[in-house]
């Protein structure tokens, strides 16, 4: 069987329409309020053609708050079938995201109530859209000594924690997840190599890490400590998005590995 190798996932991260990069941690809730990294010229349709032609599968469009659906809606179909679909996604909108060209869809919040995690809402909305077209966000922050997953736009600890057995127990009701580093998050400042590790040892599914990167030793240790199973996204850190990493690199790196 041959090797595989990390893959590069790109993002459209969507505020008030626009493309947007912003410290995730600042979201919601947080002293100082928002923080903005970057602001796009262009739209996200734009994006979304810029990953299809090269080559890249498997993106997020995020639309953080309301505001973003004619937005995201340009950018699925600038490129259907090629990017996956979070923020607000419930029982009731999967199937409307989905035909409308989102390849698979992001859920956080809606199997999340008072903090809990509510497997009766994630087993229905698996049985819904087919386990092959859901996305499982357990995006987390670190606090007294363990990995605990944040709803309600990064603002809000739940009470179930981020470890091999939770990774392993709801593997069948999800064909990815998708993990933030949020304490890390939209802050090129490196990335969560104990969450990485912790990530490498105990998906059983396909993962994908985000947050920190900062540059191109960031990706190397993605690739190494995740042995070829932990692909990643970059936002901040893209010259795309006034970074210093070179998207148009990223981009050849990914498909020499596919």
């Amino acid at each position: 069987m041959m090797k595989r190798h990390a893959q590069f996932r790109p993002c459209i991260d969507l505020h008030d329409g626009q493309v947007k990069q912003i410290v995730g941690g600042t979201l919601e809730g947080a002293a100082g309020g928002l923080k903005t990294n970057f602001v796009a010229a262009h739209d996200a349709a734009y994006f979304a053609k810029l990953y299809q032609n090269d080559g890249l599968s498997g993106g997020h469009v995020i639309k953080l708050g309301p505001g973003n659906d004619a937005a995201a809606l340009s950018a699925l179909s600038a490129a259907p079938g090629t990017l996956q679909l979070g923020g607000g996604v419930t029982d009731e909108n999967a199937s409307y995201w989905l035909e409308r060209g989102a390849q698979k869809v992001i859920v956080t919040s809606f199997v999340f109530a008072d903090g809990e995690l509510k497997r009766d809402r994630l087993g229905k909305l698996s049985r819904m859209t087919g386990r092959e077209h859901l996305t499982l966000d357990l995006s987390c922050r670190w606090r007294d000594g363990d990995y605990w997953v944040v709803t309600d736009r990064w603002s809000r600890f739940s009470s179930l924690r981020v470890c091999r057995a939770v990774l392993e127990d709801l593997a069948d009701l999800a064909s990815e997840y998708l993990i933030h580093a949020v304490d890390v998050e939209g802050k090129r400042c490196g990335i969560d190599a104990r969450l990485l590790n912790l990530l490498a040892e105990g998906a059983p599914i396909p993962c994908v890490y985000a947050g920190g990167v900062s540059g191109m030793a960031d990706i190397e240790t993605i690739e190494r400590e995740g042995d070829g199973r932990i692909d990643y996204t970059v936002g901040s850190a893209l010259d795309i998005f006034g970074g210093n990493l070179r998207y148009a690199d990223l981009a050849a790196r990914s498909k020499r590995g596919m």
